[in-house]
């Protein structure tokens, strides 16, 4: 009897501290909530994604809604499918990124309570997502309306597709019209990743439930993306749809943040230990990943290809990519990632994301300047913009998360757990 409960002791106090750096790990994990991240490397991919996005934007000045006639000479150069597929692949590591650290929180979550918190997600996301996104949206319809941006129809449709996370069908459907604030054309991802969070949990729940095996959990989304792809291989040669319906749409995209989820439930750099040793992840398949996603940029110039199998590639190569920034973070190759203005770019770049090509524009229209000094000014603009955001939306949003929390869900499971 002393033997058992002395073993049962230990199993609990091993219970305990599982949970303990479990809890740890997830506050730690989620950087974009205005805690300090445990894995600088996802900063710093996010400073890189949204650097590729605002290049391609600044290369080609993409404007749908007026075709000014120096738009059309960059929409007609030789830059513009090169700058469209840097555009692409930072969208694609946001999907990857999303996935996997979704994913791993809610594991984390699971691991350590036995349940996840359907509410506590969904409330964690609005709090995360909504606030910076309508203020952005405002300010836009603001600036429009004052007439310092010229030239867009705001209709009432096109608004509410981007406010109510539709605008990814609706763009493909009215194209080349838009009827949204100018530059908010990005906002079609966001209608992806929502639709992401409003469904995966709940499906997550489920594998969690009747599949405990992670590696059948992992088979079974990779099942997913092969029949996304499948999906697009018909609408493209089948259907023959505009290949805004195969960027833009969740059910053509969506296989981007499940490749995320895949590496976050079978082979997680912050949370497994691998199979494969240090050798081959950092000297054969990183730089098969990185090939690969280089052969994908030159290789994106045929419209086909790119509208099927470009983004399929991209998302495996960035399997050994993401697995070396997360595991080996002090590696000379990734250290660059950690550099303090780098990480800084990352905590601010979803408001960025969000808001430089209006930015863009509005300089662009009211700036006389060279192209390289408009620019300069707008990236700034947009980065100091971005840092307001943050500080007095984002983090103030945080704080109210995480009382809200605490008054709707009760206190931290950990106090429970060392309380009694």
């Amino acid at each position: 009897m002393v033997q058992r409960t002395v073993g049962t002791g230990t199993a609990v106090l091993g219970r305990v501290g599982i949970r303990t750096r479990s809890r740890v790990r997830a506050a730690r994990l989620e950087s974009r909530t205005g805690e300090r991240n445990a894995i600088p490397s996802l900063d710093g991919l996010r400073a890189v994604a949204v650097s590729l996005v605002i290049l391609g934007h600044l290369q080609m000045v993409y404007d749908v809604g007026r075709q000014s006639s120096a738009t059309q000479n960059i929409f007609a150069s030789g830059w513009f499918r090169v700058s469209f597929t840097q555009g692409y692949f930072g969208v694609t590591i946001f999907f990857f990124l999303s996935g996997y650290l979704i994913t791993t929180l809610l594991r984390m979550e699971y691991e350590r309570t036995g349940r996840i918190s359907l509410r506590d997600f969904y409330l964690r996301r609005a709090l995360r997502i909504l606030p910076p996104l309508y203020l952005v949206l405002a300010v836009g319809v603001l600036l429009t309306e004052a007439g310092a941006i010229r030239g867009w129809q705001i209709t009432p449709v096109g608004l509410l597709s981007q406010a109510l996370f539709f605008h990814n069908y609706y763009q493909p459907a009215v194209f080349p019209a838009f009827g949204a604030v100018a530059g908010t054309w990005v906002f079609w991802s966001l209608a992806v990743e929502e639709h992401f969070y409003l469904l995966f949990p709940v499906a997550y729940v489920a594998l969690l439930r009747w599949i405990p095996s992670r590696r059948q959990q992992a088979a079974i989304l990779l099942g997913v993306c092969g029949l996304v792809l499948l999906w697009r291989v018909v609408l493209v040669f089948h259907f023959h749809v505009p290949e805004l319906r195969t960027y833009m749409s969740t059910d053509t995209r969506i296989d981007s943040i499940l490749f995320g989820c895949v590496l976050a439930v079978a082979e997680n750099p912050f949370l497994d230990q691998s199979a494969l040793s240090e050798r081959v992840w950092k000297w054969m398949l990183l730089p098969l990943g990185v090939g690969g996603i280089g052969a994908t940029w030159i290789l994106g110039s045929h419209l086909h290809f790119h509208e099927t199998v470009v983004y399929t590639l991209q998302d495996v190569c960035l399997v050994p990519l993401f697995v070396c920034a997360v595991r080996y973070p002090d590696w000379i190759v990734f250290r660059p990632l950690q550099l303090s203005w780098v990480q800084t770019v990352g905590l601010v770049s979803y408001v960025l994301y969000l808001a430089h090509d209006t930015i863009l524009i509005g300089v662009e229209q009211n700036l006389p300047a060279p192209r390289l000094a408009q620019g300069v000014v707008a990236v700034g603009l947009a980065l100091a913009f971005a840092l307001l955001v943050r500080q007095f939306v984002e983090i103030p949003c945080a704080r109210l998360r995480r009382r809200l929390a605490h008054v709707f869900f009760g206190p931290p499971l950990v106090g429970k757990s060392q309380g009694g």
